[in-house]
């Protein structure tokens, strides 16, 4: 029948059981619950461990490959991310947030965009640097409203007073 697991597993039910007690890493859970079913015969096959799980039978498969090879530890072990590296550096997002924090620094994100490429010769695309320095570094560039010719003087300054920069 495809999809049956053959696999001898060499953990008792018991220390399947503790091992599942103490993990706290929720994915790492989800690997020894996969091996405490097959133990106990509750389920036998990857398609059936992945509807129970919401996972991929082929998921289930990899996990299973990884227990095989290494046992138990292998299993358990956390990859490593393999995410790209940040163009931009811990200095730079310190320098970033410093011209900001100036009373004369960046006016917009094509400003900061600019001063990337010329300053520190980094270039970013306009959405990169708009995510960097709205979200990552909580920057907001404010620039307010023209003024209308009939605004009465005073009216701008005592709105600024009055409201809460944050």
């Amino acid at each position: 029948m495809a999809g049956v697991i053959k696999l001898e597993i060499r953990e008792t039910v018991e220390e399947l059981l503790a091992e599942l007690k103490q993990e706290e890493n929720q994915e790492v859970k989800e690997r020894i619950q996969v091996l405490y079913w097959l133990k106990t015969k509750q389920v036998e096959s990857t398609g059936a461990i992945g509807a129970l799980l919401g996972r991929h039978r082929t998921t289930v498969s990899r996990w299973l490959s990884q227990y095989r090879s290494g046992g138990i530890k292998k299993l358990m072990a956390k990859g490593k991310s393999t995410g790209r590296k940040s163009v931009v550096g811990g200095e730079i997002k310190a320098r970033i947030i410093q011209e900001l924090n100036e009373a004369e620094g960046f006016s917009s994100y094509k400003e900061v965009q600019t001063w990337l490429k010329v300053v520190q010769d980094v270039e970013m695309s306009y959405s990169t640097v708009h995510k960097l320095v709205r979200y990552k570094l909580k920057g907001k560039l404010k620039v307010p409203r023209p003024l209308h010719i009939k605004q009465k003087e005073g009216v701008e300054a005592e709105f600024k007073k009055n409201s809460v920069n944050r």
